[in-house]
């Protein structure tokens, strides 16, 4: 047990104080940016009061940029998303814990092995599975000589393509692995007994007992996905498509573009791509804090 003293509560809360300026300053200087003219923003140095061109700014880069069009695309994918990491971190955490069958555990660590294969890693044989889906299937049938007239099925530009890739996800895995480890052994003897079936106890018994550690992984893989760029930027060629963070790299032009960089648009714009994200953390926090360091399982 840590001895508290006025002395350690004091570093303490200036430590805390000290993070929260580091952490606050920069988003205050994007929220200045975004309300003064340009002319402003580029002055050296820049005001550090809010300005009146607040309203003017947000209108024009919405109206400009199509944000409406673009964050619907970007909300549509951080949900599939997350649903799917949790639906299948929850599925394969339940079989490896579960059930007794051989290679169960170089299954798990198979999988856990994968936090070290990045997507970007990974991309260009994503790319090729997205462009084509049903490819692999296409060799395997190849190999022994059959022609099954397998489709191809083509991913890009699609919301298929852009969730389905991000999906799986062995952090969850190992999440739910280890809340599993902790729920008594005799729920499930009783659930058995009772004449439940697997997926009954599933549903009817882990699934609401999880609720914490759901709601502490979704808030995690929503910010995770609402914030992927390469991978939208990559499959991504019609417009129509286009997320949030891919539109906000559109307002940053360099000299190639024969115009200066409208920084003032570009911080409003910043603050209104952050935004669903952290409504989504500060709604969540509860949950999330909960859900991670919970002990009474």
């Amino acid at each position: 047990m840590i001895e508290r003293t006025p002395i350690l509560d004091a570093v303490t809360h200036a430590l805390m104080l000290l993070g929260l300026v580091l952490a606050a300053l920069p988003i205050v200087v994007v929220f200045v940016a975004s309300t003064h003219d340009l002319a402003t923003v580029n002055r050296v140095p820049m005001p550090l009061w809010p300005g009146d061109h607040m309203a003017e700014n947000y209108a024009r880069v919405w109206d400009k940029s199509r944000f409406g069009e673009k964050m619907l695309n970007s909300l549509i994918v951080a949900t599939g998303v997350t649903v799917g990491k949790i639906t299948i971190a929850a599925l394969s955490a339940f079989s490896i814990v579960y059930f007794r069958y051989r290679l169960r555990m170089v299954f798990f660590w198979l999988i856990f092995i994968t936090l070290m294969l990045p997507l970007e890693v990974r991309i260009v044989p994503t790319y090729a599975v997205a462009a084509d889906a049903l490819q692999p299937f296409r060799v395997i049938a190849g190999g022994f000589g059959l022609e099954l007239g397998i489709p191809q099925i083509n991913l890009l530009n699609s919301y298929a393509g852009l969730i389905l890739p991000l999906v799986a996800t062995a952090t969850g895995t190992f999440l739910y692995r280890q809340f599993f480890l902790t729920v008594p052994d005799e729920l499930a003897e009783a659930a058995k007994m009772d004449g439940a079936g697997p997926m009954r106890f599933f549903i009817d018994v882990l699934i609401p007992l999880s609720r914490a550690n759901m709601a502490a992984l979704a808030t995690i893989m929503f910010v995770y996905a609402w914030n992927q760029y390469l991978w939208p930027l990559l499959i991504t060629t019609d417009q129509k498509m286009a997320t949030a963070t891919m539109q906000l790299q559109k307002l940053v032009p360099g000299p190639l573009f024969g115009q200066p960089p409208l920084w003032n648009e570009a911080m409003a714009a910043t603050l209104m791509v952050m935004a669903p994200p952290l409504l989504v953390v500060v709604f969540m926090q509860g949950w999330f804090v909960k859900g991670l360091v919970a002990s009474d399982k």
